[in-house]
């Protein structure tokens, strides 16, 4: 294949991402730097062609790198700043709104770092005011630098808000109150939406419609993105190419037809239809919000008109690469999306099974070409989905051989329709009913796929062994020449792996401890080889978030759940747990109103597991009178010279009750109460002196926990502190005669050096 331009441009590019990003990764530099690297390749390169290559990389690396520089400083955090900003989108949040506000100018306070770089940003406001995209608003915000959760093998949301372009979030100050400066202007896409929420429909329908046409993914629930991630059909939701081909072909058809009747004799000649398919396809992007994957189906939909029309038409490849060199070009910070990458990898593979190939004729050819595609699609994407988010939905390659034509062949040319003829009384909501009907059905099939088949969460340890194996098969049938013995050979390592590889998962009388990040909450799982211990179930926020959703995909099951009492913060993900996972027992203490009945926790209580002992040393047994706090299930675990104690958040009164009873040396202590000055009291502190102290605290949360006396106090016994706020969660080992190691999702060497 000629080298071309297509694939010069794309790597061009690539390297110019690449570049920025691994220097953001290691602190944002001054776009000035960049602009003179670029200066000096353009002095030292000579050759026209290499000085065009160099302005690409160069215009690449500035744009990612001015996300980096357009971050909120660290010095502004939890300070207030006034912004004027344009509302760029509204999502009703539980009893208050998230709003992506687009910066036009930011003021900070005296003697702060400033912060006119900032573009956008993503607050909650609770103030009750009736906000709408498009409004020029006044506010003051209380900010912070983009951050997340850090627990592993999760969604890495801080990553997510880098890629998404979001350079702070925060909430919106209600004092003094925000001012509406302007109201919004026209805009076809929230007429649009507003159309939709007048038709008499279901809510349903209406949230599906707006997605599927519209790119408004926010408005599907939490519960429609569980059932799509379970089933693996995420892809049919997001306006993709799919959606964009679906009416580029449409308008391209009726443009044909026309040019048909108008030049009979030379109608195949005539270029308009084709720039006509060329600017609907774009006019349906901006009106979908340019949203990254409607800009990426709407560029390489461009580039399929270009191959299709047949004039100087590139191969499939250069179509390829010219398609992934636009798109990195108009969306730098693309190249971090899995999508984007999900996106192309399919097309490639497409482009390799189909090579050569005649065109399929009939309803039969194109139902073999279309059962033929996703069978050898769907293990080179499961590989790609798993390595990406170590998750695969096992039922996806059938549910997809239904799903994708009833999608592109029925619901989507439904819901297209209706907006063709919404103007026309009754005919476009009588084709929306129409797609209600169909949208039915498919949730019906999704919903009996996931009973029948769940979301599937192998073990780390398999995620790679498993993507080589799926990758192996995809490339053994789906490549030409490969023996009939290699590919049965494929398929028989694939369906074997999990078992001879999960025998070495968690070695016999193992104990792995993770005390997850889930902000100013506690949630703490305990896992041996066959068994499996949550102690707290983490925190519910006002907006109805519960973060022990984001830890693992539906289905899980655990064999206890102590919850150490009552507590918002302690207690909060009861309702996740029962809603998707599987519970054998709960303990709680005895009095505590809590929507599952617990079998209570008391003194002296104490069982064995793989070779873990598990006791409770805290509270008596029968009613007590201490409050909710104090009457906390206090657990010891130990395996061999390893031990762990958890206090939940009794007071330092009740940590002397049972301090006779530790038994010592205690390895890793979960300080009590996130570390409050109510908690780890002296006389307990220099009895246990841990060897590991962790507080399970939210960064900069409003309490200051770890309060600064508590953390002199474990100092001055010398132990090792940690804190998820700071560092992410922490997870740590217990084997018998095999010393003790400590993991933080967030890296830390210089910390992990002192301990």
């Amino acid at each position: 294949m000629p080298l071309g331009v297509a694939i010069p441009a794309a790597l061009a590019a690539l390297t110019g991402a690449v570049a920025a990003g691994w220097g953001g990764s290691v602190g944002a530099l001054n776009p000035l730097l960049g602009a003179g690297v670029i200066v000096a390749l353009l002095i030292v390169v000579r050759r026209f062609t290499a000085l065009f290559w160099v302005i690409v990389a160069g215009w690449v690396f500035i744009c990612v790198h001015e996300q980096w520089a357009s971050q909120l400083p660290d010095g502004l955090r939890g300070e207030d700043v006034v912004v004027e900003a344009v509302l760029l989108g509204v999502t009703p949040l539980g009893g208050a709104e998230r709003l992506v506000l687009g910066v036009e100018h930011c003021h900070a306070p005296d003697q702060r770092p400033t912060c006119r770089l900032l573009q956008k940003v993503r607050v909650t406001a609770y103030d009750g005011h009736d906000y709408h995209p498009g409004e020029r608003w006044r506010m003051t915000l209380r900010l912070r630098p983009p951050g997340g959760f850090a627990n592993p093998e999760s969604f890495n949301f801080e990553q997510w808000l880098w890629r998404e372009g979001i350079h702070a979030t925060g909430y919106v100050r209600s004092e003094p109150a925000p001012e509406r400066m302007a109201p919004a202007s026209f805009s076809l896409r929230r007429h649009a939406l507003a159309i939709l929420d007048d038709a008499p429909l279901e809510e349903r329908t209406r949230r599906w419609l707006a997605a599927l046409t519209l790119g408004e993914g926010d408005r599907l629930t939490q519960d429609d993105w569980v059932l799509l991630n379970a089933t693996g059909t995420t892809h049919l939701v997001v306006i993709s190419g799919l959606h964009v081909g679906l009416v580029a072909g449409f308008s391209l058809l009726l443009a044909r037809t026309a040019a048909r009747w108008m030049s009979p004799l030379n109608w195949r000649m005539r270029t308009w239809p084709w720039w006509t398919a060329a600017v609907v396809a774009v006019g349906y992007a901006w009106l979908a919000g340019l949203a990254p994957p409607a800009l990426r189906a709407m560029v390489m939909t461009l580039v399929g008109l270009w191959v299709l029309s047949g004039r100087h038409a590139p191969s499939a490849w250069q179509a390829w690469w010219l398609a992934l060199a636009l798109v990195v070009l108009v969306d730098p910070l693309s190249l971090w999306r899995p999508g984007l990458w999900l996106s192309f990898i399919a097309v490639a593979w497409l482009i390799i099974i189909w090579q050569g190939r005649a065109r399929p004729q009939g309803v039969r050819g194109w139902l073999f070409a279309l059962v033929r595609s996703q069978l050898l699609l769907s293990p080179l994407m499961a590989a790609a989905v798993l390595v990406a988010f170590g998750r695969m939905a096992l039922a996806a390659p059938l549910i997809n051989l239904v799903a994708v034509p009833w999608v592109s062949s029925v619901m989507v040319p439904l819901a297209l329709l209706g907006w063709l003829f919404a103007p026309v009384p009754w005919v476009g909501v009588g084709i929306w009913w129409l797609f209600e009907q169909a949208l039915t059905i498919f949730y019906t099939l999704l919903a009996l796929a996931v009973d029948l088949w769940p979301l599937w969460e192998p073990d780390r340890s398999l995620v790679y062994p498993l993507s080589a194996a799926l990758l192996l098969l995809a490339l053994s049938w789906g490549l030409p020449g490969i023996y009939l013995w290699i590919r049965a050979g494929t398929a028989l390592l694939l369906a074997s792996l999990p078992w001879w590889l999960s025998a070495s998962n968690t070695p016999e009388g193992a104990l792995r401890v993770t005390v997850h990040d889930v902000g100013q909450g506690q949630l703490i799982e305990l896992r041996s080889a066959n068994y499996r211990l949550l102690y707290d179930a983490g925190p519910r926020f006002s907006s109805g978030f519960m973060p022990l959703q984001t830890l693992w995909a539906s289905d899980q099951r655990f064999d206890e759940v102590i919850v150490s009492h009552a507590d918002s913060d302690h207690a909060g993900g009861i309702g996740a747990l029962v809603d998707a996972h599987h519970v054998t027992r709960w303990y709680a203490p005895l009095g505590e109103d809590l929507p599952v009945a617990a079998t209570p926790c008391q003194r002296g209580q104490a069982w064995q597991q793989d070779g873990v002992s598990y006791r409770f040393l805290w509270p008596p047994a029968g009613p007590t009178t201490y409050s909710a706090n104090d009457r906390s299930c206090v657990l010891e675990v130990s395996q061999g010279e390893h031990r762990l104690l958890i206090t939940g958040d009794v007071s330092r009164d009740i940590e002397r009750r049972f301090l006779q009873d530790v038994d010592l040396p205690v390895s890793v202590l979960v300080a009590g109460h996130h570390g409050s000055r109510t908690s780890s009291g002296a006389q307990f502190v220099q009895h246990v002196a841990p060897r590991h102290v962790i507080f399970s605290a939210g960064r900069d949360n409003p309490f200051r926990h770890p309060v600064d006396s508590v953390v002199r106090r474990f100092e001055r016994e010398h132990s090792c502190l940690w804190s998820t706020g700071h560092d992410g969660a922490v997870r740590f080992w217990f084997q018998k005669d095999q010393p003790l190691r400590i993991e933080t999702t967030r890296n830390l060497p210089v910390r992990a050096k002192r301990c």
